[in-house]
C-alpha cells in the first residue's frame, strides 16, 4: 500500500484530519518519567497509544530526538507505531534538503533506518535534491511550501516570473516533480489565504498543515481554506497543545482528551 492510499484509508476509518506531532521535551515530562533511560520513547509511545483513535497520522520531529542523542529511541518509537498502530501513517519531520549523493543517504536514513511512511523536505535546492527520495515509490514526500513561521515571508513571497515562490513550488509538486504520485506540501495554518491558493494550485495533493494550537492558527479558517471537495486532503498538525495538556501522571489521558477535542473541532468545519 502506498503512503497516499494508507492516508486516504486512515482519513476515512478514523474520521479525522488530525496529525499528532511528537516533539518530546524531557523538561516537560512528568517527574517519574525523567529518571528513565528510555524516557523519550516511553513518553511518546504512551502519547501515541492514547491519541491513536483520533489521529490520521503521527509526526515525530527528528531534531527533538537527535539533540538528546536519542535516535535509537526514535527507531524504537517508529517500530512501536508500525507494530501497534499500523493503520496510522508516520511522517518523519526532518526537513532535509541536499544534493543528490547526500540526499541518497538521507533517504536511506528516513525510509530504511527509521521506516517512516513519509518525510518533510526542503525543495530549495531543486529537483535533484528530492529525486533520491522518489526512488522509494510507495513513500510520501511533503515539500515545504508556505510555512507557518513569520520568516517564511523572506523567501516564499518573492516574485518569480510573475508568481510567488511558494506558488511555483506548488505548481512543480502538482506536475512534473510528482512522478511517484506521492507528493504533498507543507502549508501553515497561520496563512489561510495562501493555504487556499495552494489548494487551488495543487488539486488533490495532501497538505500537511502546522500552526494550530500553540502557534495560534484558526481551525475554521484553516479547514475552509485547505479541505478538498470530500472534506479530506489535510493533515492538520498539533503538537504541544496535545503533548503537554498535562505534565502530571495523567499526561496520556489528558493528551487523548485534547486530541479528541481537536479532532472534533476540525470535523465541525470539514463539510460545507
Amino acid at each position: 500500500m502506498t503512503f497516499i492510499d494508507k492516508l486516504k484509508s486512515r482519513w476515512q476509518s478514523a474520521d479525522s484530519l488530525l496529525c499528532v506531532g511528537l516533539d518530546p521535551d524531557p523538561t516537560r515530562f512528568p517527574a517519574y518519567l525523567r529518571e528513565r533511560d528510555d524516557a523519550i520513547f516511553a513518553f511518546c509511545a504512551d502519547i501515541a497509544n492514547a491519541t491513536a483513535p483520533y489521529a490520521c497520522a503521527f509526526k515525530p520531529q527528528i531534531a527533538y530526538f537527535a539533540s538528546a542523542r536519542a535516535e535509537d529511541q526514535l527507531e524504537s518509537l517508529i517500530a512501536h507505531l508500525r507494530q501497534q498502530h499500523p493503520q496510522v501513517p508516520v511522517v518523519l519531520d526532518a526537513k532535509r534538503g541536499d544534493i543528490g549523493a547526500t540526499a541518497e543517504h538521507y533517504a536511506r536514513e528516513v525510509f530504511e533506518r527509521y521506516g517512516a511512511d513519509a518525510v518533510t523536505l526542503s525543495p530549495y535546492m531543486g529537483h535533484d535534491s528530492i529525486e533520491p527520495y522518489l526512488a522509494y515509490a510507495d513513500r510520501g514526500l511533503f515539500l515545504l511550501c508556505r510555512t507557518s513561521n513569520p520568516g517564511g515571508d523572506d523567501l516564499q513571497m518573492l516574485d518569480v516570473a510573475g508568481e510567488r515562490l511558494y506558488e511555483r513550488i506548488a505548481h512543480l509538486a502538482a506536475s512534473q516533480w510528482n512522478r511517484s504520485g506521492q507528493l504533498g506540501l507543507v502549508v501553515g495554518a497561520t496563512y489561510p489565504a495562501e493555504l487556499a491558493r495552494v489548494r487551488a494550485i495543487a488539486g488533490e495533493l495532501p497538505l500537511l498543515v502546522p500552526g494550530i494550537g500553540a502557534q495560534g492558527g484558526d481551525v475554521q479558517a484553516c479547514v475552509y481554506a485547505g479541505r478538498t471537495a470530500d472534506g479530506t486532503g489535510m493533515l492538520i498538525n498539533s503538537s504541544r497543545a496535545i503533548l503537554y495538556a498535562s505534565t502530571g501522571e495523567d499526561f496520556a489521558e489528558a493528551a487523548a482528551a485534547a486530541a479528541r477535542r481537536t479532532r472534533d473541532e476540525i470535523n465541525r468545519y470539514r463539510h460545507p
